[in-house]
């Protein structure tokens, strides 16, 4: 899966940024980050070049990397046009658009969460925005979607399986979170048989979030780009003057739906693990209004 990224054209942008600062990146890699891989994959009968590719001063910045970094300042730079200047008398375009996409999160947030999980919101908020970034870039020339990257999008599931867990041991203490994966209180009969079972399955199913968030983004933005450059190349140059045209509808729609599904999922794990202020129950209750959701 590390090699699929190999496949893609690369831009321009990314082909400037490794004529620059390629070469000092590529000596640092080769004396200490390759050792280190070397010796890792050396326990497999492998090495680091077998399973990164080749390692050169014209890849030794990838693609992903510059790709996010562009769609991290892109983010903070898309914010602030929107934002432009607050006016509550004679809003503009830019600050309706801002504030229709808080709405939409805020009343994501507070239905999945409920009331109190709008403390959660700058967060949830940030993982939306940067998404969305990420999966609408491939849309634009000389750019690509970093979140068409496994790495890019496993490092988003990482960081929301951390915070997630971060809210749960920070709310609850580390005891309490853990518990929460036990299930509901059994006779103790029952829970000699049923409750180390239940606790297996959901700590497992926990471990593997960040793989499946990541790989539900990244397959689906993937699938998207290379079903792009198929069709656009079936019969050139006809089929890459119109069919990109139909074609960037639907890619727009797929950016906007997985956007919402890494959104909602990311605040539907943080439900599982907080609850409103002097409501014990909550979690147990919550947990269980959400749990088909969070396993789909």
């Amino acid at each position: 899966m590390f090699l699929l990224a190999a496949e893609h054209p690369t831009p321009l942008i990314v082909e400037f940024v490794n004529h620059y600062f390629g070469k000092p990146v590529h000596d640092f890699q080769m004396a200490y980050t390759k050792p280190v891989w070397d010796k890792f994959f050396s326990l497999f009968g492998s090495e680091a070049e077998a399973v990164f590719g080749a390692y050169t001063p014209d890849n030794a910045i990838p693609w992903y990397t510059i790709m996010f970094t562009i769609a991290c300042v892109l983010s903070v730079i898309v914010i602030g046009l929107l934002k432009g200047k607050l006016s509550e008398d004679d809003p503009h375009p830019g600050q309706m658009t801002l504030e229709s996409g808080f709405l939409a999160i805020k009343d994501l947030v507070v239905s999945v969460i409920g009331e109190h999980g709008f403390k959660y919101f700058p967060v949830i908020a940030t993982f939306a925005v940067l998404v969305l970034i990420s999966n609408l870039m491939g849309t634009f020339p000389l750019f690509m979607s970093p979140t068409a990257s496994v790495s890019v999008t496993f490092a988003l599931g990482i960081s929301s399986f951390v915070y997630y867990n971060y809210v749960g041991i920070s709310e609850n203490g580390l005891m309490k979170h853990l518990g929460h994966l036990s299930g509901p209180k059994l006779p103790l009969l029952m829970a000699i048989f049923i409750t180390p079972l239940i606790f297996s399955i959901e700590l497992f199913s926990n471990m593997i979030r960040p793989l499946t968030l990541g790989v539900r983004l990244f397959a689906n933005l993937y699938a998207d780009e290379q079903i792009y450059f198929s069709i656009s190349n079936l019969y050139p140059p006809y089929t890459q003057i119109l069919v990109p045209a139909a074609l960037l509808v639907l890619a727009v729609f797929v950016a906007f739906v997985q956007t919402l599904v890494f959104t909602l999922l990311s605040s539907i794990y943080v439900s599982e693990v907080t609850h409103a202020p002097h409501d014990d129950h909550h979690v147990e209750d919550h947990a269980t209004d959400h749990a088909a959701a969070a396993h789909a």
